[in-house]
């Protein structure tokens, strides 16, 4: 089992089975692992401030948690307007923003940003996964 298909089942065990997704290649093990899992219904939206709008949306029409999937930095950084209502708001959202593979974050790639530093104004959490052990 690798860390994609640990975080499927800790969302599943607290209750978030719909997941708001605009992927790109390096959340692939992640859509994978959403595939596998017929109990986790996955939504694509082909922009990030549709997906979360939709999670925003989601989880204020039903009061349960949504999460959303989005690609790298740039794409949590075009749905933080979104993310930031929400927190206001006080919905529960949880964001995935995947990131390039552990061996190309040296080569500071076009993609690559400071993750943490762009979630944490609009989260009241934010964690790094490095690997499957670090899924709780």
């Amino acid at each position: 089992m690798n860390g994609a298909d640990v975080l499927c089942d800790v969302l599943l065990a607290n209750g978030v089975n719909v997941c708001f997704a605009n992927p790109g290649t390096s959340e692939m093990h992640f859509v994978a692992a959403l595939d596998r899992k017929p109990e986790m219904r996955c939504v694509l939206g082909l922009f990030e401030g549709v997906v979360t709008g939709a999670a925003d949306g989601y989880a204020r029409m039903t009061d349960r948690p949504a999460a959303t999937l989005l690609h790298t930095g740039p794409g949590l950084a075009n749905g933080l307007a979104n993310i930031h209502n929400a927190r206001r708001a006080r919905v529960p959202m949880i964001n995935i923003v995947g990131d390039h593979a552990s061996y190309h974050l040296a080569l500071d790639a076009p993609l690559t940003s400071d993750i943490e530093s762009l979630a944490a104004p609009m989260s009241r959490w934010v964690r790094r996964i490095d690997g499957p052990d670090d899924v709780e």
